[in-house]
């Protein structure tokens, strides 16, 4: 480990600059460590959730007065040094990140003040001297990404975001941190405040977000990126804390950017050492320098984050000089810095400091100041920041203009990438089937919808956890991104679900045009079912293209059979369960999950060979629920069979048998309940007319939720028990998953 000297001062040419490309070992600075509700409703300024090119115009007062050292170029590494905060204004604007965390987790009586006051001189550092933003346009494309996995430290972020004027947080906001209408919630929530660019809470979510946030810049500059013209350029930063060092989804993300050389991605280890249970020595005693140099990082160490403003600087300098692998810089830190009583302790980790000892702070770090004020020469140190975004999105734009003249096919492109826009008749490439077409599992059918949106969807990419011979989910005409073909759609994750889920919400929401899927067994959603939920949560349109759906895996047993998982999906909000039956619905499971960009959608598909029915179509899939066969009238069938996947050829089957018998029977697919659910009282009422209290439902996973369906008076039939070894069909016949199931339970109502 070397140490290296560092100047006091980093100024430079900001509109000529060249960056410096070296490579080094980790670096150590060595600094001793220490330092020592009534719901309120708010006003909101609306934002889009995100902005075209065309909407992204900056009025010419934002520039008049602009001069060039305001354009901070592609290799800028810091402010210029006659704008950069120094001496006591640096303290003061240090210590007004501080007490606005403070004041507001004291208001609120609830929330983390300990993480914010102890990485408030690396927030101030980069908000204020390193990041490319526009405050008033958070969404604009070639913005710096930022992402605080630490969530629960939020106040960092929303009081940086309040300084460099973003309307998105106000003071009123601050003030109702954490309560109804605020959009300052308790948590990161990028759904709710522009500016916000994931939802971060769960620990180490976060840098797996991260992870894809800069997987779709280096992807996006490899794709459009020409010499002279890098019209994608900019760097996701990241802080996360000894919690995401121990949570498993950080190692898995984490591995994965070393693998890919994911040079503009720099995340700050906020290295306290203290965790709610206290010092973080009773459970976690590894080397996390030593991990990430094995994992393909470089590293540089910070021993003193309380103070070291110019180490700080110059390990962001030396990062991104680093271009061939993602850095971490391990910043030493203390919680709860200036707090005399609380400070370096888990007292201070997630509650309020208390009344005594926010006086005790204010006097310690001389603070006089009422609670919520920032110093006037604050304020204008960072007013700075909304006309120099402004001049930062029009030199783009003006870029953008000349790259468009001499690359006009590439432009427009790039273009419905930022804008989300799919191109016009794009789903006309899905395939479309007939009952004649041969029989065939829905994960091979799934391979033949994915391949052809992948052809005229120029944002669509993604991978599986290194099944891509089970799931069938190689895109054909694409290569492999890689470090050195970062091009490419074809991403291999490895046997890392739970990073792939978290990496995949990153690119989701790094630009609405990014439509990613990740693939893997069903019953492996266990793995990554948390950042599922938060793909959910924060309204990430991730393609989830889920194979060997039921006991219908066969032979591989328990272990590989999904029992509970629909339901479990079914129960999550904002979430799409779509499980087609044959090829048209596989077809209509794929356009609803590419128009669905808001909402994340799960693809349940069979292993086994299924036919292709009669009466089905992706038009029925859009409704979620629809009759594919019917020999009643007038809406009164004296039976319904309801039905989704594989075993709607069952109910089909059963259904021709019953009609035999003389009996009217309606069979309906619910391929999709949350779409059913979504349609009008009357088409609901035309699928499952109330008067009609004969029911039957088969689905090979729990019965649990069915009862909606099939009312008190159904029959259910379903597995409420673990599978078994053994051939599909045995596995069928055996859990009563049969024609006959069917037939004895409609004859008993």
């Amino acid at each position: 480990m070397s140490f290296l000297s560092m100047s006091t001062h980093h100024a430079m040419a900001v509109c000529s600059i060249t960056a410096v490309h070296i490579t080094s070992g980790t670096r150590s600075f060595s600094v001793p460590r220490g330092g020592a509700p009534t719901p309120v409703p708010m006003g909101h300024v609306e934002f889009p959730r995100f902005m075209s090119l065309a909407s992204c115009s900056i009025h010419s007062s934002h520039v008049a007065s602009l001069s060039c050292k305001h354009i901070i170029r592609a290799a800028s590494i810091v402010a210029p040094a006659e704008e950069a905060a120094t001496g006591q204004l640096l303290e003061k604007s240090v210590n007004a990140i501080r007490f606005l965390a403070i004041d507001a987790v004291e208001k609120a009586n609830s929330g983390h003040v300990g993480m914010p006051m102890g990485c408030a001189p690396m927030g101030h550092i980069l908000y204020d001297e390193v990041m490319r933003y526009n405050p008033k346009n958070p969404y604009w494309f070639n913005r710096d990404r930022f992402v605080l996995s630490s969530g629960h430290g939020c106040m960092l972020q929303y009081a940086l975001l309040h300084l460099a004027g973003y309307d998105s947080v106000s003071e009123q906001d601050l003030k109702h941190f954490s309560q109804w209408g605020s959009r300052a919630p308790g948590h990161p929530e990028n759904f709710v405040t522009p500016g916000i660019e994931v939802t971060t809470g769960p620990l180490g979510q976060g840098i797996a977000n991260a992870v894809g946030l800069s997987l779709a810049e280096k992807h996006l500059a490899a794709r459009f990126n020409k010499p002279g013209s890098e019209i994608v350029d900019h760097y996701t930063y990241v802080i996360l804390g000894d919690g995401c060092q121990m949570e498993g989804i950080s190692y898995e993300a984490c591995s994965l950017a070393g693998h890919w050389g994911l040079g503009k991605l720099v995340a700050f280890y906020d290295d306290n050492h203290i965790s709610v249970d206290g010092d973080i020595d009773i459970a976690f005693t590894e080397d996390v320098i030593a991990r990430f140099e094995a994992l393909g990082w470089h590293t540089v160490w910070v021993r003193n984050g309380n103070t070291g403003y110019d180490d700080i600087r110059e390990a962001i300098k030396e990062a991104k000089a680093v271009t061939d692998k993602p850095t971490l810089i391990k910043v030493t830190t203390t919680i709860g810095f200036g707090s005399p009583n609380k400070a370096n302790s888990n007292n201070i980790h997630g509650s309020a400091l208390g009344i005594n000892e926010v006086e005790a702070t204010r006097q310690n770090l001389g603070w006089s100041y009422e609670p919520f004020f920032v110093p006037k020469d604050v304020k204008s140190h960072w007013r700075r920041h909304v006309p120099r975004g402004a001049a930062l999105e029009v030199d783009w734009h003006a870029k953008f203009a000349e790259y468009e003249k001499k690359y006009p096919e590439d432009a427009a492109t790039l273009k419905s990438i930022i804008s989300g826009k799919l191109p016009a008749g794009w789903a006309d490439v899905l395939p479309k089937y007939t009952p004649e077409s041969p029989e065939v599992a829905t994960r091979n059918l799934s391979q033949q919808c994915l391949n052809a949106v992948a052809e005229v969807l120029p944002g669509f990419l993604g991978g599986r956890a290194d099944l891509a011979s089970s799931s069938l989910t190689l895109l054909k005409s694409f290569g492999n991104f890689q470090k050195d073909s970062p091009e490419q759609r074809n991403i291999f994750f490895g046997v890392r679900e739970h990073g792939m889920g978290g990496i995949c919400n990153g690119i989701a929401l790094h630009s609405p045009g990014l439509i990613p899927y990740c693939a893997t067994y069903f019953v492996f959603t266990d793995y990554m079912r948390a950042a599922m939920r938060v793909s959910a949560l924060s309204e990430a349109g991730i393609i989830y293209v889920m194979t060997h759906d039921s006991v219908g895996v066969g032979e591989n047993g328990p272990t590989h059979q999904p029992i509970e998982h629909l339901m479990s999906f079914r129960t999550m909000p904002n979430i799409l369960v779509l499980r087609p039956a044959d090829g048209n619905e596989t077809a209509g499971a794929y356009k609803v999950a590419v128009l669905n960009r808001e909402r994340p959608s799960v693809l349940a598909l069979s292993r086994q060979k299924l036919p292709h029915l009669p009466g089905t179509s992706i038009q029925g899939v859009e409704k979620g629920g629809y009759i594919i066969s019917d020999n009643s009238t007038r809406n009164k069938p004296d039976l319904i069979v309801l039905s989704t996947g594989s075993e709607l050829q069952i109910a089909v089957k059963a259904a021709d048998e019953l009609r035999k018998e003389g009996k009217t029977v309606r069979v309906v697919s619910l391929v999709c309940w949350e779409l059913f659910e979504e349609q009008s009282d009357e088409y609901k009422e035309n699928v499952l007319p109330e008067s009609v209290t004969a029911r039957v439902s088969i689905e090979a996973g729990c019965t649990l939720g069915w009862q909606k369906y099939v009312g008190a008076k159904g029959k259910i039939i379903g597995i409420n028990r673990f599978g078994a070894s053994a051939p599909c069909g045995k596995i069928f016949e055996e859990y009563g998953i049969t024609v006959d199931s069917v037939i004895t339970a409609a004859r008993s109502l």
